[in-house]
């Protein structure tokens, strides 16, 4: 049996254990989001959508409202509701801006930007316009 060499250097670490359910954690929370929504009569446009300046965990849209969705999990509602920063909306207000660029027929879509709080055994939370493009 021939063993193919593990990687070395310092790119090629395997992420520590609770980095990795961290992760695991983070993206359930987002479709559990995504599915709250979609209960809720939403489409969702992109998940996970990248930009150079960060990500946007949901973009959804219903009726003429285009919404940008920061999803937040921690173990407790309330630890969630302290994740969401200034520094956070900020982000996601720039990332909103490139996706505008790039999706010019949204541009005539209200545009609203909601948080959805995520913990183990409770239904999400879903605070609709959390906050505005003004952060």
């Amino acid at each position: 049996m021939i063993r193919r060499a593990e990687p070395v250097g310092p790119g090629s670490r395997r992420p520590r254990p609770e980095r990795t359910a961290a992760f695991r954690f983070g993206l359930s929370a987002e479709s559990r989001a995504a599915f709250f929504l979609i209960a809720k009569g939403y489409r969702i446009a992109a998940r996970r959508w990248k930009t150079p300046v960060g990500e946007i965990d949901i973009v959804a849209r219903r009726r003429r409202t285009l919404v940008f969705v920061e999803v937040k999990a921690r173990d407790r509602v309330e630890a969630a509701a302290e994740a969401v920063t200034d520094r956070t909306k900020r982000r996601i207000v720039v990332a909103a801006r490139l996706w505008l660029a790039q999706h010019p027929g949204d541009a005539e879509r209200d545009i609203r930007f909601d948080v959805i709080l995520v913990s183990p055994g409770r239904l999400p939370r879903h605070i609709a316009n959390a906050f505005d493009a003004g952060v």
